[in-house]
């Protein structure tokens, strides 16, 4: 015997209630979704502007960190160091990076091109004019610390010629300058002065001091132009912010800066180079900061999950 029932009206409104019942939920669903989408993308809007400024903050005490303890990008605004650093009137300045672990346990070296500040009686190379409201400190603060604004006029770069406790002067009768009575081996000279207009010295350079001098001879205003001043024309080994150790911009000139062993002094069968010893002191510094960024991405990431 058959148990089914036949169906009427009544049922077959039913079943449209129930249709039309579940099409509103299915509405209601999807409203419920894309306003809770609407709601997680407001809160996020809603925090990065209330972590804006915390991380604005935290970017620019980075950037102090980084500045003061491990490098620098510097702009070089003169044409003293022609052609190693490009500085010249009507050319694009070069961008160097300016490193500070390789002096955290020893002195420049002869060969060593530094960034400086120079003692009070050296005159400006370039004329830098200071802002003289907060903002536009902060602004040019940060554009030094990425080497986009012009330095210091007492900030300059140089390369280490002599010592402390060495004696310098110039020349021999091949125009060559000489170290404790030894010519040095100059490769990167640009333009040379006249022998005759050359002439200094000799200077005894005091213990914790550095002669430096452009590599280009005859425009640069370097140790030999300040040889009547009470430091003998020398700067201090403390007055040093760092080593230039690659030229970063333009791309077309990429390049490390080496330090040749102009005294002749490298130990024989040495198998670092300067540059090489520079990457491994910066290494575990700057693999540290890279490591430090996916691990705060991450957890920004899983606050936000």
């Amino acid at each position: 015997m058959s148990t089914d029932r036949p169906t009427g009206p009544a049922d077959d409104e039913t079943a449209g209630h129930r249709a039309e019942g579940g099409a509103d939920e299915v509405r209601v669903g999807r409203f419920s979704r894309r306003a809770r989408r609407r709601d997680r993308e407001e809160q996020k809007k809603s925090s990065l502007l209330r972590e804006l400024p915390v991380l604005l903050v935290v970017a620019f005490v980075l950037a102090l960190l980084v500045k003061t303890f491990l490098v620098q990008a510097f702009f070089i605004p003169s044409g003293s160091m022609e052609q190693t650093l490009h500085g010249c009137t009507g050319c694009t300045g070069d961008r160097v990076l300016v490193t500070k672990p390789p002096y955290w346990f020893s002195d420049p070296e002869p060969g060593d091109i530094v960034v400086f500040q120079g003692p009070d009686t050296w005159t400006p190379e370039v004329q830098v004019a200071e802002p003289d409201n907060w903002f536009s400190s902060a602004a040019l603060f940060l554009g030094r610390a990425i080497g986009v604004a012009p330095p210091s006029e007492d900030d300059y770069v140089k390369r280490v010629i002599a010592t402390g406790g060495q004696t310098v002067q110039c020349c021999d009768e091949q125009g060559r300058i000489l170290v404790d009575g030894e010519p040095l081996d100059e490769p990167y000279i640009y333009e040379n002065n006249p022998l005759e207009s050359r002439s200094f010295g000799p200077v005894v350079v005091p213990e914790g001091r550095l002669w430096v001098m452009g590599d280009h001879r005859s425009a640069s205003a370097d140790s030999r132009s300040h040889v009547g001043d009470q430091y003998a024309g020398t700067i201090g080994v403390d007055d040093v912010i760092g080593k230039a150790s690659v030229i970063v911009w333009p791309f077309s000139r990429f390049a490390f800066l080496d330090s040749p062993d102009i005294q002749q002094q490298q130990a024989a069968g040495a198998s670092v180079t300067p540059v090489q010893a520079d990457v491994v002191a910066a290494a575990p510094l700057l693999l540290g900061l890279a490591g430090a960024v996916p691990v705060a991405a991450r957890r920004r990431r899983r606050r936000h999950r």
